[in-house]
């Protein structure tokens, strides 16, 4: 049955006040999104314990949950460090009340597109858990940035804009820590000696390691002060204009003494094992070469704030490395050269902290463009006569009666059968839940109706309800089972689609010219079909482009494109879940290549497996090849 009561609306402020005498402990990871994950409970627990006893120790996770046996965190600094590739993530210490979904080892999850289950943030999920308790039919997570809609009573997620649904559901784990008292304080790094047994596992090995060659470039650090070598002259670091640490060299930094240096360390994979023990770091300048995929960001936002550090300003002078100077060579990314990615990362960044000066590699940028091309070299593409797409302000359907359209792709059932209806939950052969909700005279609420294609069954009232609540364009999509019926159209703003073919191949496809498609939407009004009628909508990053192999699958595809646009379903108005920007133009579940040259990213070339899967997701929108005009 129905759950009682109204809907909610998600309100702010999932944390819990550290004034509290007890509170539940959650700790959390920011990742690419900007948006805090949280570590299981028993790797709270694990991280709370370290904590006990040094607050300002290294947490190694992967002696709790062995999927995360890359990682350890820093206490101190509070971020995560991933030792075969290099990547630092901040870390935070997170409170919420004892009687919230954390405190009562309560996690709610989405099953995702691979049909394993991700929990959602801990500030949803104490929200979440909120509104089931009080017993809420649904909840609305717009105004935490999620274009979402939760219905406790068919345990499931619906994207408001696409109408996608996912389930969900409500699980017991082990409950997060529960602290009282105050907050410790963080400390000065690094950690002095600590008592028992060190662990003999290759990660401890490696940050036990670590921290006594950062405590041997400290030491020297003091004896460079008490011998009055910290004279007035500023040491030069030299930053490498190519990716192999050649001879070529970009405008020069210099390194000012006596302040604090915010160092941070990131980029790709690579395994390997590393070894730290009998390092030696020398006390004249020396070079650290990373590859192409690691990178050190100097005046980031990670400070490690440990004594005696530097802040590296650019100068404009140019110069040559000086001669002699030692160099710590990667000689390539999978981390099977003379020096581990991780182990070059850690070893600039302490060398930097002792001021020794530091050759650092350029991360690579993706390719997202072809060289230049003059308007003769364009060419239309074989077998498609336009090269441009238009699409006009009003495209709605008028005259589309909902009675008619749910008559058109449905029949009437005598007998209902023993089961729910899943759009209003209710038994099939009762009344539809949105009795005294809407009123239809052609529609009593306990005819029930089976769709033609799919044979699924629903209550006819529930299905107009449905159709209401769409873009009422004269088609209907099963809710079960995704089947399209009619021609579905989207709530693309208007725009315009460009394309044609270029003479150049993309990785993979040498043998092939390349289909370019130029999109281009302009910022606008929103109208009664898009989510805040009236209000303005943001346009980033057009004109885009994408592309496409210039082969007969590919101009298939382009085809199939052009369709979609036609139908305004390549694009839509919602929550961008790269910067969570509402009210923005935003990809419509139909993935493109926006990398000409590279594939940095995941959109870009080679990808032998991309052009059927976007054929198979233009399909779940309705545009099939048996939609194609000979």
């Amino acid at each position: 049955m129905a759950r009682p009561g109204a809907g909610a609306l998600v309100s702010l402020g999932g944390g819990y006040s550290s004034q509290s005498m007890a509170r539940v402990v959650v700790w959390e990871w920011l990742n690419e999104h900007g948006r805090w994950r949280p570590y299981s409970a028993a790797v709270c627990h694990h991280i709370e314990n370290v904590l006990k006893g040094d607050a300002r120790g290294t947490v190694i996770l992967g002696q709790v949950d062995p999927q995360l046996a890359p990682y350890v965190i820093d206490l101190q600094s509070m971020h995560q460090f991933r030792q075969d590739t290099g990547t630092m993530r901040p870390v935070q210490r997170n409170f919420y009340d004892p009687s919230s979904a954390p405190g009562k080892g309560i996690v709610w999850e989405w099953e995702n597109d691979c049909g394993s289950w991700t929990p959602y943030d801990m500030e949803l999920c104490v929200s979440i858990q909120n509104a089931y308790e009080k017993q809420h039919p649904w909840l609305d997570l717009s105004s935490l940035g999620f274009s979402y809609v939760v219905d406790f009573d068919g345990m499931s997620q619906t994207n408001r804009q696409s109408q996608r649904k996912r389930r969900i559901r409500r699980r017991m784990d082990l409950a997060y820590p529960l602290i009282a008292g105050s907050i410790p304080k963080s400390q000065s790094w690094p950690v002095g000696t600590s008592s028992g047994l060190p662990c003999t596992c290759q990660q401890c090995m490696l940050v036990h390691s670590t921290r006594a060659a950062s405590n041997a470039i400290l030491a020297l650090q003091q004896r460079r002060k008490l011998y009055g070598t910290e004279g007035g002259a500023t040491a030069v670091v030299k930053q490498s204009n190519t990716f192999t640490g050649s001879s070529l060299w970009s405008p020069a930094t210099s390194v000012a003494r006596g302040h604090h240096n915010n160092i941070s360390v990131g980029g790709g994979g690579g395994g390997g094992k590393v070894e730290m023990n009998g390092v030696n770091f020398p006390c004249g300048p020396a070079i650290v070469t990373l590859p192409s995929k690691y990178s050190l960001t100097i005046n980031g936002q990670n400070n490690l704030n440990r004594p005696g550090t530097q802040r590296i300003t650019v100068t404009a002078s140019r110069g040559t490395v000086p001669p002699g100077v030692p160099a710590l060579p990667v000689k390539n990314l999978t981390g099977s050269g003379q020096v581990h990615p991780a182990l070059a990362g850690m070893t600039g960044i302490l060398m930097c902290a002792a001021g020794l000066p530091v050759c650092l590699t350029r991360a690579p940028k993706p390719i997202l463009h072809p060289p230049p091309i003059s308007k003769t070299d364009l060419k239309p593409v074989p077998g498609i006569n336009s090269i441009r797409r238009k699409t006009k302000k009003k495209h709605l359907r008028k005259g589309k009666n909902p009675e008619d359209v749910v008559r058109r792709y449905t029949e009437k059932i005598k007998t209902a059968p023993d089961e729910d209806c899943t759009i209003c939950m209710e038994r099939l052969a009762t009344a539809s839940g949105y009795d005294g909700v809407l009123s239809y005279k052609g529609f009593k609420p306990e005819l029930v109706g089976k769709l033609g294609k799919c044979g699924h069954m629903y209550h006819l009232l529930c299905l107009v309800a449905m159709y209401n609540n769409g873009n009422k364009d004269g088609s209907l999509q099963c809710p079960t089972c995704k089947a399209i019926y009619g021609e579905k159209t989207g709530t693309q703003p208007p725009g315009k689609m460009e394309y044609h073919v270029i003479p150049h191949s993309l990785p993979g496809c040498s043998d092939t010219k390349t289909i370019r498609i130029i999109y281009d939407i302009p910022a606008g009004i929103q109208t009664t079909e898009h989510p805040n009628p009236g209000k303005k909508y943001s346009a980033r990053g057009f004109p885009r482009h994408c592309y496409l192999p210039d082969n007969e699958k590919g101009r298939k595809v382009l085809k199939l494109l052009i369709m979609a646009w036609d139908r305004r379903l390549i694009f839509t108005i919602g929550t961008s879940s790269t910067t969570g920007e509402t009210d923005t133009v935003v990809w419509n579940e139909i993935h493109h290549k926006t990398e000409f040259g590279s594939n940095l990213t995941g959109h870009g070339f080679p990808d032998p497996n991309y052009l059927d899967n976007v054929m198979r997701e233009l399909a779940a929108q309705g545009v099939g090849e048996d939609n194609l005009k000979d």
